[in-house]
């Protein structure tokens, strides 16, 4: 990911149409009964036209992506920038939290942008419910916060990215396209209370684990887990011990699953919450 700028031009002029949706006609050949309207080359072309879409992630489908915010300026300069991109469509858009929450049931976003601050439900409260709704969807705050409180409780809500606004706009493109992939992504700034924060907990560790048993990994969890902690992807997690990218990836879902989080960077929280991870 290319570091973040000081630029704070996140409402960008112009307008940036994306091309046109295709659409698919059923065509029969001529026969005796393509003219019935109740005849079977009708009732197929009625079933063609009624199945649903599927995406089909081989075939270059778009990452799909929601924008939440409050400023109405915002979310449509946002969308500009996001449609002029190459592989990445934006879906919709939403006012505050609760009109997410009631929208991506129905949107079934790849990755939702959204701000913290706002009316009727704010971003945090809203990550937990979408999480719930739509287990896969990734969830990226981007916002003024720079509140330690609100980073910890977004990580806690389920969220994989925490942006503050003053991020280059080129860059949330890449963002998305990142944590779509599977990765996590917090501005440089955040990220330095997010490891002050780390080795509090790590001293705290002790105290914690006496309180709660940790869930019991295998060796090799154990060990997909510290390489997680240390930065790798799945591809250099695959190479390091020689095994497949999807093992990895079954792995990871099964770490999350067991110790009852939503997201990798929870999972680095915990490495280092219990001392598999050493940070000075």
């Amino acid at each position: 990911m290319r570091g973040a700028t000081t630029s704070t031009n996140l409402v960008p002029g112009g307008s940036g149409e994306g091309p046109p949706g295709t659409t698919r006609s059923y065509m029969s050949h001529p026969r005796e009964d393509a003219h019935d309207p109740h005849g079977p080359a009708h009732r197929l072309e009625e079933e063609l036209s009624e199945a649903p879409q599927t995406r089909d992630p081989a075939a270059g489908d778009p990452i799909r992506v929601l924008i939440v915010d409050d400023h109405a300026l915002f979310r449509r300069g946002l969308e500009m920038v996001l449609d002029d991109e190459d592989g990445v469509e934006v879906v919709g858009q939403c006012g505050d939290g609760e009109e997410a929450v009631e929208q991506v049931g129905d949107l079934v976003p790849d990755v939702v942008l959204m701000d913290i601050r706002m009316p009727r439900r704010g971003g945090i409260e809203a990550c937990t419910a979408i999480k719930d709704q739509v287990p896969s969807v990734k969830i990226v705050m981007l916002t003024i916060s720079d509140e330690e409180e609100d980073l910890f409780e977004a990580i806690k809500a389920g969220a994989t990215g925490y942006l503050l606004k003053d991020v280059s706009i080129d860059e949330v493109a890449d963002v998305v396209r990142a944590v779509h992939d599977g990765q996590s992504f917090i501005s440089p700034s955040m990220a330095s209370k997010l490891i002050t924060e780390f080795a509090a907990m790590a001293k705290r560790g002790d105290e914690r684990q006496q309180q709660v048993p940790a869930p019991k990994l295998t060796d090799r969890e154990m060990e997909v887990l510290r390489l997680v902690a240390r930065g790798l992807g799945n591809r250099e997690i695959a190479k390091e011990l020689f095994i497949s990218e999807n093992t990895v990836k079954n792995h990871i879902r099964n770490i999350l699953e067991k110790l009852q989080l939503h997201s990798r960077m929870e999972a680095v929280v915990y490495a280092v919450r219990e001392k598999l991870l050493e940070i000075s």
